[in-house]
């Protein structure tokens, strides 16, 4: 299924050495006190999807610009999202000017999350086998702009028994991580809704995979494994059963804030959505797994706009990570 590397993936893949490298000499984060702080803030693309898709009323962004807007917020690590540069993958030009305003910025690139590339748990071989392929351009990229993962999804066919999901959903895993590995990159999965939103099922899928570059990107809120009904698994048994698969990225997903639940509390109120984050209780859990990497806000409110959304969990996660210092 796998060919040799063309030569221009082949200049790709002499990167991932240097770039696994330099991730693993970044530098612990310290406080002005010089205590360490137990972690680091990112921003996920997600959270400007209305003004760089032009939806929703907000002011247009350009995807080129998103680390300049990460950087006016004194964040240093940013999360892109392959839809919005969907057509670029392969386009050096435009990955060299991502990589340009990075630099510029001051700003790493951390992963790609990546969807509408097909099904890594598709019953049909032929196409989950393509689902791989599809996903190879994205490695490639990663590598250039200097990330450590992409971010997939482990969706198989819903009507199928959760168990056969899952082993449908590992294969194609196991061959992507084959990949990943060649590249020096991780590869991890994101609770995305449906089974994948299940602990115990995500999990099970990290456990069958059984290689040493998957992992979980655990998302405070994507707990939600019917959206339809609002049937909802536990979000905080949920970060503990997740948090010993998580490589280098935690996804601190917040909707509204002051909403009367509590200063460090975030709602979900749409129509068949009732959800109460509590994030002091989810960072505690997060922390006290031992990790200390990046955790990048991913706002998704609907009562203040992008910019502020992120400035309001941009503080609350600031606040939190100086009281749990």
């Amino acid at each position: 299924m796998m060919n040799s590397p063309s030569p221009s993936r082949r200049s790709f893949l002499k990167l991932a050495t240097a770039s696994a490298a330099a991730w693993a000499a970044t530098p612990a984060v310290r406080a002005a006190d010089g205590k360490k702080e137990p972690f680091k803030i990112s921003l996920a693309e997600w959270s400007l999807n209305k003004r760089i898709l032009k939806r929703g009323g907000e002011e247009p962004l350009d995807h080129l610009d998103f680390v300049k807007v990460a950087r006016s917020f004194g964040i240093d690590g940013v999360e892109y999202v392959n839809q919005m540069f969907f057509d670029k993958a392969k386009d050096q030009a435009y990955l060299g000017e991502m990589k340009k305003r990075q630099e510029g910025e001051g700003v790493k690139g951390l992963l790609i999350m990546c969807d509408r590339e097909g099904n890594l748990g598709d019953p049909d071989d032929a196409k989950r086998k393509l689902t791989v392929e599809n996903h190879l351009k994205w490695l490639d990229a990663a590598v250039f702009l200097g990330c450590h993962s992409i971010r997939v999804n482990a969706a198989s066919n819903p009507k199928l028994p959760a168990e056969e999901q899952l082993k449908l959903a590992a294969d194609g895993l196991h061959a992507l991580c084959v990949e990943g590995d060649k590249r020096g990159l991780f590869v991890v999965v994101e609770n995305h809704g449906g089974t994948s939103s299940n602990g115990k099922w995500l999990t099970g899928v990290m456990k069958a995979v059984n290689h040493p570059r998957v992992g979980v990107l655990p998302d405070f809120g994507n707990f939600y494994t019917n959206r339809e009904t609002g049937e909802l698994y536990n979000p905080y048994q949920g970060m503990r059963e997740f948090m010993p698969w998580v490589k280098q990225a935690v996804s601190a997903k917040a909707y509204d804030w002051n909403t009367g639940a509590g200063k460090y509390y975030t709602e979900d109120r749409r129509e068949g959505r009732e959800l109460t984050l509590d994030f002091e209780r989810i960072l505690k859990i997060v922390i006290g797994a031992g990790y200390n990497g990046y955790i990048g806000i991913e706002h998704e409110g609907v009562k203040a706009s992008e910019m502020d959304g992120i400035k309001q969990t941009l503080e609350v996660l600031k606040e939190l990570r100086s009281a749990l210092a």
